[in-house]
């Protein structure tokens, strides 16, 4: 199967895909339907590569891994469980993927520069958020330092509750995470990020 290009521009199949359930979908491609996974890729590519942007602050990247999500998602597609949700599973997938993208730019990060140089810190793609359109630039700069500075699991159950708008059963399905964990990561992550963003928000202490 050709890797599946990652345009935002839908294809002409792009009705055919919202009428067609996830179960529908599945079923096409478990017998050979490469359309069929093209419709899933442009049902849930946009939320995913913005689930990835948030895990990697870096848009080039973000698609870059997205592609790989969906390439595992079309290898690995008859581990998928019947009474599973396509997105869930997606999800899970892509955070594996994020993270194991965080972790070899790390690594080339190390290799070509000291951590503490000006070269590392312009590693950091903080170009805006993909909700980021009404936001000026300023703010939506501190948002993405705001959300680097989170450590990996609260950025990862922040980014499904606040932006994926996932359930906590989502969540702790998709990270692995107890119920306890996510809601606590939760609230940790939101205190955080309303500390780190007072300035913008007119609080005071």
């Amino acid at each position: 199967m050709e890797v599946i290009r990652l345009a935002g521009r839908p294809s002409r199949h792009a009705t055919a895909s919202m009428n067609s359930s996830a179960a529908d979908l599945l079923a096409r491609v478990r017998v050979g339907d490469e359309e069929a996974f093209r419709l899933i890729f442009e049902r849930y590519a946009r939320p995913v590569i913005g689930f990835i942007f948030l895990m990697v602050n870096c848009r080039d990247l973000a698609e870059e891994l997205a592609q790989e999500t969906f390439v595992r998602a079309y290898r690995a597609i008859d581990s998928l469980r019947d009474d599973a949700r396509l997105s869930t599973w997606l999800f899970g997938i892509a955070r594996n993927v994020a993270r194991e993208g965080l972790r070899r730019r790390l690594r080339d990060v190390r290799r070509s520069v000291e951590l503490d140089s000006p070269k590392a810190r312009e590693a950091h793609d903080l170009a805006p958020a993909p909700d980021g359109r009404l936001l000026d630039k300023e703010l939506n700069d501190a948002i993405g330092r705001a959300l680097s500075s989170l450590d990996e699991d609260k950025r990862l159950v922040f980014a499904l509750k606040v932006y994926q708008q996932r359930s906590y059963e989502e969540i702790a399905e998709i990270t692995g995470f107890s119920a306890a964990k996510v809601r606590n990561d939760l609230h940790r992550a939101r205190a955080e990020m309303r500390r780190r963003l007072k300035p913008f928000l007119g609080e005071r202490r």
